[in-house]
């Protein structure tokens, strides 16, 4: 069974060791106990084409210089992920002295920063790097670039969905549907056509948004009464699980086939194409990933339906 993975700046990360670290041309990274990949603040500053300095006084002015616009800016790129964090790295003792790792969620924002937004160095260097892990996921990258394998003989992808369903269970009340169980056939479909579903990718949160919005815009609390809250959580090792217990909406079953006739005929072929863009162009998946996506769940509809909202 996987063991779970801290969230990233987690409190008792300490406990933590590094189970492979190596550099690469000059960019350190590794894996730590847990699974979890990492660049070192060298790495990260020479995949980013910057000084070593630069990522240094990014861990120190992470909470005293919020306000300066890198900082906001890098933030803002991690929250779009669904992730806070109180320190941009997760420290590791070794042999008595501390290392700092630095996860997925900010090495992608701080190279999406330095690729595209920075006006004091030269973009192309991290542009080439950015476009690099657009095609490979972080992890991936890392676990092959540093020979780490997994010993879980259960697939990444449904030990993550087996952990959620499990944390799910019997938590929305009687008489409503959630939104994360309604769509299980849908994550069960891209997990047995290959895809990757983990803490990178979850769609749920996407289509809650959309239906959400479609709800108070179509006035269906009117047609079917009120929505509810109820308690959800992400497994430990998700990085949204730093604001469990999360509150969403669960919604009256006799709603239920409107929901399914709205995920049918407006947010998959209308809505799901545009997120899946958005999560490429984060590198949270590669371009291979959305194209397995879109023909896994469409390959019923007539795929010149298909358009970005």
């Amino acid at each position: 069974m996987t063991k779970a993975l801290a969230p990233a700046g987690a409190q008792g990360s300490l406990a933590l060791t590094i189970a492979k670290e190596i550099e690469v041309e000059g960019i350190g990274m590794g894996v730590l106990s847990d699974g979890t990949p990492y660049l070192t603040a060298r790495g990260l500053a020479a995949f980013c084409g910057v000084h070593h300095s630069v990522i240094q006084d990014l861990g120190a002015e992470w909470a005293e210089r919020g306000d300066l616009p890198r900082i906001g800016r890098i933030k803002s790129l991690i929250e779009e992920q669904g992730i806070s964090l109180e320190k941009p790295f997760i420290p590791i003792s070794v042999a008595g002295s501390l290392h700092n790792a630095y996860p997925e969620s900010v090495c992608m924002a701080v190279l999406e920063y330095y690729a595209f937004d920075s006006k004091q160095v030269s973009n192309s260097h991290a542009q080439t790097n950015y476009r690099r892990l657009a095609r490979k996921s972080f992890r991936d990258f890392i676990y092959t670039q540093t020979g780490y394998s997994p010993t879980s003989s259960i697939p990444a992808a449904w030990q993550q969905f087996h952990d959620r369903v499990s944390l799910a269970y019997n938590k929305v009340p009687d008489g409503y549907f959630s939104i994360f169980k309604e769509m299980s056939d849908m994550i069960v479909t891209l997990i047995q056509s290959g895809a990757n579903i983990g803490s990178d990718f979850v769609p749920d949160i996407s289509v809650g948004l959309t239906w959400s919005a479609y709800w108070k815009k179509s006035g269906l609390k009117d047609a079917h009464g009120d929505r509810r809250e109820y308690i959800h959580s992400y497994p430990d090792y998700f990085p949204q699980a730093v604001s469990n217990p999360q509150k969403p909406y669960c919604y009256p079953d006799e709603c239920l086939p409107a929901f399914r006739s709205w995920m049918r005929e407006i947010y998959l072929p209308t809505k799901f194409p545009a997120y899946l863009e958005k999560k490429v162009k984060q590198g949270a998946i590669p371009p291979s990933f959305a194209e397995l996506s879109i023909l896994a769940l469409t390959n019923k509809m007539d795929p010149s339906k298909l358009k970005k909202s």
